[in-house]
């Protein structure tokens, strides 16, 4: 690729590709040129991740990065038939995690006041799924930036999209969980796919969330407490949704404090962890890897400690604990009892 030229040739022949990959028919230079736009994202990542570990300093905010996984950028062309492809906003991604509401809100805010040619593409409204949660029980806040820089180098990527995803451990202890559901059952609530009842437990539980440790509403604002802890725990009683979570063996894979790690997530469960000290070395690997690997689940993520991968990509390691945690004492605090454990195990019926 010329260094002035879109990656993957062209905007048009980008969305010809994937217009492909949604009819089953894709060639081998479709998938190339999908593979040099989807790459070109690397670029995109440091520059945003460099930006916002500055702002970010001496705060205690976990950043990390990650880059679309191809079966997933190949799922959502299939669920959103309309799509172009050179559009997918979320291809590249930095994920923020602060402590408080607060928090997030200050410097979302001062994020919004800097100087510099990238251009955020959303209405400031527009996907805050904190003031209007997804039916999923999903809340957070995104923004999405297009990349414009006046390096030379940097022109050919001029007009690739960028998706800050900005959460409290609230959030992502509950985003977690639902991830973590659709590793270990046959249903993705996150995409209301399958047994309904696990979306509803997790939209449930999100509204639990909301109001015990946030003082805010979730989806499901007009019940009452006790009517949705009621109705949690009747769910619950059915898919021992808790105890499952509460029974999980944490993936036990190492990570190294080389800031580029590959996640690889086989199809029985098992992670494997490669780790790198050269981006292009590890973005060289994965493309080789989901070649060979078709029913891995792979992800590469950049952060700069493993504490900070294993924090930011925790439904990697199956660890739910903190969800768990959250959910004893939230259920604790709406029904004005304060036991050791909410959800006991019990015997399945």
């Amino acid at each position: 690729m010329k260094e002035t030229e879109y990656p993957g040739g062209s905007k048009s022949r980008v969305n010809r590709a994937g217009d492909a990959v949604r009819k089953g028919n894709a060639s081998e230079g479709d998938l190339a040129a999908i593979e040099e736009w989807r790459a070109a994202h690397r670029a995109v990542l440091n520059t945003f991740q460099a930006i916002l570990r500055i702002r970010l300093r001496g705060k205690n905010v976990v950043v990390a990065q990650r880059h679309k996984r191809k079966n997933t950028i190949f799922d959502k062309l299939q669920r959103l038939p309309k799509m172009q492809l050179a559009r997918m906003d979320d291809v590249a991604g930095c994920r923020l995690i602060f402590r408080s509401i607060e928090e997030m809100h200050n410097f979302r805010d001062e994020f919004h006041k800097a100087r510099f040619n990238h251009k955020m593409r959303n209405e400031r409204d527009k996907y805050d799924y904190i003031t209007r949660p997804k039916n999923t029980g999903y809340r957070g806040i995104h923004d999405v930036y297009e990349y414009d820089v006046n390096s030379e180098a940097g022109k050919g990527l001029k007009g690739l999209y960028i998706e800050l995803q900005y959460r409290t451990l609230v959030h992502h202890a509950w985003a977690t969980a639902v991830e973590v559901v659709g590793f270990i059952t046959e249903s993705q609530p996150k995409f209301e796919k399958g047994d309904d009842r696990y979306r509803l437990a997790m939209a449930y539980a999100s509204e639990i969330l909301a109001r015990s440790h946030e003082n805010l509403k979730g989806p499901f604002p007009d019940m009452s407490d006790r009517d949705l802890l009621a109705a949690f725990l009747e769910i619950d009683q059915d898919i021992f949704l808790m105890q499952t979570l509460r029974g999980l063996n944490q993936a036990k894979s190492s990570i190294s404090d080389k800031k580029n790690n590959i996640l690889i997530f086989s199809p029985d469960g098992e992670l494997t962890v490669k780790s790198y000290r050269d981006a292009t070395d590890a973005l060289r690997d994965l493309f080789e890897l989901e070649k060979d690997l078709p029913g891995h689940d792979i992800v590469l993520v950049r952060a700069d400690s493993s504490e900070e991968v294993r924090t930011a990509f925790r439904n990697y390691f199956n660890d739910a604990r903190e969800f768990v945690r959250l959910m004893d004492a939230g259920c604790a605090k709406l029904s004005g009892h304060v036991p050791k454990r909410i959800f006991r195990s019990r015997a399945k019926k």
